[in-house]
């Protein structure tokens, strides 16, 4: 998982042993999903920029996140938006950080043909589809999406490439595609493509992995 950190000076203290700022680590890049739990790392800083003994406090500025115990800084995301979270030793604040909520993914699914066939007049496949879905209706849009070869047939076969790319964002709509392209040269008879989607805390999403056979025809 990504971490987001952010340390945050918010008071002058001629005494170097008294905090005088909080280091703030976001778990995975400061996003969360809707209806999960969110846990953030503080520890405050003294003049030299050691760490010190000090309670952090936190509290969420939006309604977006719900800060569930102040002193661990568990909190839980409520809607979709983003909130700031902040924390708190004494009299010491921290600048308020940014953690952003996205829709809960429910599922991806195929859409069209499982099967594809590549002509020896194509250059590249027809577009391998999948569609992406989010409770309550919600648009799951610009989320990652891996795309993978996962076998060749031949074993050891010509590799084959994806257009643009193994790993693609959904559309506004939720849709996420890729080709593939023909090799120059030899080819392998048909190449199995794997598609994979996590939730933010790397969770499998429901109907990952999606698979695609995609034949070459001489």
């Amino acid at each position: 998982m990504l971490a987001l950190a952010a340390v945050c000076a918010c008071k002058i203290n001629t005494n170097l042993d008294q905090p005088v700022a909080i280091e703030i680590t976001l778990p995975d890049s400061g996003r969360v999903e809707v209806t999960d739990t969110f846990r953030p790392r503080g520890r405050a800083l003294n003049g030299v920029g050691d760490s010190v003994q000090a309670q952090i406090f936190w509290s969420s500025l939006d309604t977006a996140l719900a800060v569930l115990d102040s002193t661990s800084g568990v909190s839980i995301s409520k809607v979709i938006g983003t909130a700031r979270l902040q924390a708190r030793t004494g009299n010491l604040f921290s600048n308020p950080q940014t953690v952003t909520v996205l829709a809960r993914l429910d599922s991806i699914r195929l859409t069209g043909a499982m099967h594809h066939t590549v002509l020896a007049t194509d250059s590249l496949s027809d577009s391998l589809s999948v569609q992406v879905f989010a409770l309550n209706g919600a648009i799951p849009a610009n989320r990652r999406v891996v795309f993978a070869v996962a076998d060749t047939f031949p074993t050891g076969g010509p590799g084959v490439t994806l257009v643009p790319n193994d790993t693609v964002f959904t559309s506004a709509t939720g849709l996420a595609a890729v080709r593939v392209r023909r090799p120059t040269g030899a080819v392998p008879d048909s190449v199995v493509i794997t598609v994979t989607m996590n939730h933010v805390n790397q969770t499998a999403v429901n109907g990952s992995p999606v698979t695609f056979v995609v034949e070459f025809k001489p």
